[in-house]
């Protein structure tokens, strides 16, 4: 059964209270793992960042400048991301397009101000959130070293709550 397949079969499965464990997910597979570009910013360099990052635990935060719960999301990332960070990837996408008053420039001051320390990407075609079933942001995914995603957030998560899911993966 390929992965069309498993997902229709699974159509009428939903994930309740924001957040859960997805079971069917082949982000990790290199046919399956998609490439954003990345900006230069804080923490970030621009260039092109796989995701999630092969052999080691990902955290993907997905945002936007206009979100308020976004930046709700980095007050609890940043501490986690001292904490964490030397043990796992962050990689933090926004899938808002170029134009009409907002640039790389815009992004990179919204991300310094939220102060963003680690990799942040752009991806305008939203090909990660769509791999990932995001239905909103913020949206936060966990994905462990095989890159298989073991969790999933919609909505603002807690620091605790961030400390705990990546505790149990590293």
């Amino acid at each position: 059964m390929n992965r069309r397949q498993v997902l229709a079969a699974l159509g009428g499965l939903t994930l309740t209270g924001g957040a859960g464990y997805v079971a069917v997910t082949g982000l990790g597979g290199e046919r399956d793992a998609v490439t954003v570009d990345t900006l230069d910013a804080p923490g970030s360099a621009a260039g092109s960042q796989r995701i999630p990052a092969p052999g080691r635990p990902t955290l993907v935060d997905l945002f936007a400048t206009w979100c308020v719960p976004c930046e709700a999301q980095m007050r609890s990332l940043v501490p986690v991301y001292e904490s964490f960070g030397d043990r796992v990837a962050f990689v933090s996408v926004t899938n808002e397009r170029f134009g009409g008053g907002l640039d790389a420039e815009d992004i990179r001051q919204w991300w310094a101000d939220h102060d963003g320390r680690w990799t942040v990407g752009h991806d305008p075609e939203s090909r990660l959130m769509s791999e990932l079933g995001a239905g909103g942001l913020p949206f936060l995914a966990l994905a462990d070293a095989s890159g298989e995603v073991v969790w999933t957030h919609r909505g603002v998560a807690s620091e605790s709550q961030l400390r705990e899911v990546l505790g149990a993966v590293v």
